[in-house]
């Protein structure tokens, strides 16, 4: 029985849905096409006729998720700098945040394991942080396009580190101090 278009779409976007969350929770080698085929509800052998690898996979499944993020944070931008710059600091510095990668940032969640991969994963990180660093950007009060673009890295980068260091160590209350101290920082 042949599958309709619409079905294979379907199919196609419940894997990559289901391999972001999987990805982000379980790293690139924590789990398998096969076991991530049956989480997604789909045969294993269904999986060669949607990608090429689960590296070609893990790269769509960053990219989905992080525009998906990109999208969420411009929607911030219509209430104003503070508003914006507060909603996405409230979001992503958090113990929720650091407590479940598979549902937060795949920068943070897979960042180290994408780095050892080959150049598709990479890109989609690079551009889905580009997109993020776009939003802060907007949010950045420097003197030129310049300035506020080297504050937003600098911000960005101190919220991806201030996540991996907290689910790093080994001290809730050091874990909580780093969120909130990142926090603070960036929102004084």
């Amino acid at each position: 029985m042949k599958v309709s278009r619409e079905q294979v779409a379907l199919n196609r976007e419940r894997i990559v849905e289901t391999a972001a969350r999987l990805f982000r929770e379980k790293g690139y080698d924590g789990i398998g096409v096969a076991d991530l085929m049956k989480s997604a509800g789909l045969t294993h052998g269904g999986f060669y006729g949607h990608f090429a690898s689960k590296e070609d996979l893990l790269a769509e499944a960053t990219a989905h998720a992080l525009k998906k993020s990109v999208e969420r944070w411009e929607g911030y931008l219509a209430e104003g700098r503070e508003a914006a710059m507060e909603k996405i600091t409230d979001g992503y510095l958090t113990i929720k945040h650091r407590d479940h990668p598979e549902k937060g940032c795949s920068v943070t969640a897979l960042g180290a394991d994408i780095a050892r991969l080959g150049g598709k994963a990479r890109h989609a990180i690079a551009e889905g942080a580009v997109g993020q660093m776009a939003v802060l950007e907007q949010l950045m009060t420097g003197d030129d396009a310049a300035e506020r673009r080297k504050q937003a890295i600098a911000t960005y980068a101190a919220m991806v580190g201030a996540i991996v260091l907290s689910r790093a160590v080994d001290d809730e209350a050091l874990s909580v101090e780093i969120l909130e101290a990142v926090k603070q920082s960036l929102t004084a």
